[in-house]
């Protein structure tokens, strides 16, 4: 098998900006949090489609954490970038921010952990480049990065031993 040549973090980063319309919200003014998830899965599959030159899917959405209400009329900028590549999965932090153009102001608003998989046209697993971190955050967010995926691991493992009990 062919070494994967690693990559920084700033080689797949995607950045995209959507406008709250009409139909992206509830009946009170607020944009849907599935609409918000739809645009942070998307963020997510360009991040490792560019990080693995493949087709990858989403293995897991790992948490989302919702800040701050995004209103109607606002834009919603996402930032998505790679924190680790694992032999054929990707952990993916999706940050996204809310700009009010009438007042001026910008919030944090949620936060998404997103696992990806680069597969082949079987759907089976492909290897993908390791993820080389250049400035202190990338290196913060890699170390973070394995963490959450040995507790993800020990979850799954928690949870096929409880399923065998039952």
């Amino acid at each position: 098998m062919p070494t994967l040549t690693p990559k920084s973090p700033s080689e797949s980063l995607v950045v995209m900006t959507e406008l709250v319309l009409p139909n992206d919200t509830n009946q009170l003014g607020n944009l849907l949090g599935g609409k918000l998830m739809h645009w942070i899965d998307i963020a997510a599959a360009l991040v490792a489609m560019r990080h693995a030159g493949r087709v990858c899917v989403t293995a897991s959405v790992d948490e989302i954490n919702f800040l701050e209400p995004i209103k109607l009329g606002h834009v919603v900028q996402l930032t998505a970038t790679i924190n680790r590549a694992f032999r054929s999965s990707m952990e993916i932090t999706v940050e996204a921010h809310r700009q009010d153009p009438l007042n001026n102001t910008e919030a944090h608003a949620s936060t998404a952990y997103l696992t990806f998989v680069a597969i082949d046209q079987y759907g089976k697993p492909l290897p993908v480049p390791p993820v080389e971190p250049q400035t202190k955050e990338e290196k913060q967010r890699f170390e973070e990065a394995n963490y959450r995926r040995q507790e993800r691991l020990r979850h799954r493992d928690a949870m096929n031993e409880m399923r065998k009990q039952l």
